[in-house]
């Protein structure tokens, strides 16, 4: 009897615990390489800030340079905030997949209708959306308890997190002429905290 034509019984296609494992890989990868905890927790980094204007230079600078990880930290307040309350979880969770597909997981830039859009402007475009959603299922008082915690959490750490230490890569941040569309062959790393100054600026325009 011949078995010509016959569909194999075995499957080439990865298995469901290769996908999972992939998956959770890739989110370990990404998670942890955006911006290191440990160079954001680095105890030698701390100091007090001098000056008023110091600490409002190091809180936009830090921010700038590590939203990825302040964006966990509120979503992550966020999430303990909703512990008991399981509708709300469930959306939280619902829109958490939004956040990892649209923002953490995410390596090219989001292009809508033709149009670029930044990090910066998809990370608060997806806050405002997990607030707003979250409100309807009752749990207003929630989210402003954690909202505020989140913000004395990162605005300590800003003020307090020294600025000398840190770099950028420019077509990265989107910092300077180049933005997030330059071109991978002229990126340049410089320290972070010069990134916005005027000299900056006037610089990277010239060349």
């Amino acid at each position: 009897m011949t078995t010509y034509g016959t569909i194999p019984t075995e499957s080439h296609r990865p298995s469901n615990l290769c996908i999972i494992s992939n998956a959770k890989e890739k989110i370990e990868l990404s998670l942890g390489t955006r911006r290191s905890w440990g160079q954001m927790m680095q105890l030698q980094s701390f100091n007090l800030p001098i000056t008023f204007s110091e600490s409002v230079q190091k809180i936009k600078t830090n921010a700038a340079f590590f939203r990825y990880n302040y964006a966990i930290i509120i979503l992550f307040i966020l999430f303990l905030s909703l512990l008991w309350h399981p509708i709300s979880l469930i959306v939280f969770i619902i829109m958490m997949a939004a956040w990892m597909f649209l923002y953490f997981l995410r390596d090219d830039p989001l292009v809508v209708v033709g149009s670029v859009i930044s990090d910066k402007v998809v990370m608060v475009i997806l806050l405002m959306a997990t607030i707003i959603i979250l409100s309807l299922t009752n749990v207003t008082e929630n989210i402003i308890y954690a909202m505020l915690l989140g913000a004395v959490v990162i605005l300590v750490h800003g003020a307090f997190r020294n600025i000398d230490d840190l770099m950028f890569v420019e077509d990265e941040e989107g910092f300077g002429s180049a933005g997030i569309l330059g071109s991978r062959d002229n990126i340049a790393t410089v320290p972070l905290k010069n990134a916005a100054s005027p000299s900056f600026s006037t610089s990277q325009s010239s060349i």
